[in-house]
């Protein structure tokens, strides 16, 4: 895998959450309920703002990192969703309009990389939310309903989905996803290769926002030197 197409895995395990629905499928519920909430909220999803808590488990040293930030999401049509997290320790990253990017304004570091052939990978991660409907997630993952579950207090459906790509298996073997009461995944686990795992908790989410273009534009500072990923 080149490094652009591990940098949007990454990146992956750090964007999923979904859109709207009149409420997440009741403890007991079928799969086929969870993927008519599915569909229901990408009949109507537009974009979303929220708060993020990633903490990333290294297995080997038993370490657990954790960092706090923000995410905004707009979709400007089906095929194009564009997204930029901003981390509270200076970290930054984007995608969208065909372009990963990531800035550290603690080392000035600034990387950026056309998609290109990571395009299908980058299509695939962006469908475990964002409004993608049940064909679609069906089509690039094996989904079973995991049971319910309380995530921060809220009811919530929890979901495994093991990816069907070879390639994106090579780093992330499985996402769990918790959808709450109101058709929000509000908690993702991605479990990686060696017990490593990455797990991203959304709060105060807030779907549907009026959302300028500016909002999930990554700039680079003027003079910064940018490293051109492949």
């Amino acid at each position: 895998m080149t490094r652009v197409s591990a940098a949007c895995v990454l990146l992956g395990t750090l964007i999923c959450t979904s859109g709207p629905g009149s409420g997440a499928p009741q403890a007991g519920s079928s799969l086929e309920a969870a993927f008519a909430r599915m569909d229901e909220a990408a009949a109507v999803f537009k974009g979303l703002t929220a708060d993020i808590r990633q903490q990333s488990h290294t297995e080997v040293v038993d370490t657990n990192d954790v960092e706090e930030g923000t995410i905004v999401v707009k979709r400007f049509k089906p095929k194009d969703t564009r997204i930029l997290i901003r981390f509270t320790d200076g970290k930054s990253y984007s995608i969208g309009d065909g372009k990963y990017r990531s800035f550290n304004s603690k080392t000035q570091e600034a990387q950026e990389a056309d998609l290109g052939n990571s395009k299908d990978i980058v299509n695939q991660l962006m469908l475990l939310g964002f409004g993608s409907n049940s064909g679609e997630l069906k089509a690039a993952y094996t989904i079973k309903l995991g049971g319910p579950d309380v995530v921060n207090g809220e009811r919530t459906v929890r979901l495994e989905m093991v990816p069907k790509s070879a390639d994106i298996l090579k780093h992330v073997k499985r996402c769990d996803r918790w959808i709450s009461e109101k058709g929000v995944a509000i908690q993702q686990k991605f479990f990686e290769t060696g017990g490593d795992y990455v797990l991203a908790t959304y709060t105060n989410v807030v779907v549907n926002p009026t959302v300028p273009d500016s909002a999930v534009k990554l700039d680079f500072p003027k003079g910064v030197k940018v490293t051109k990923l492949k």
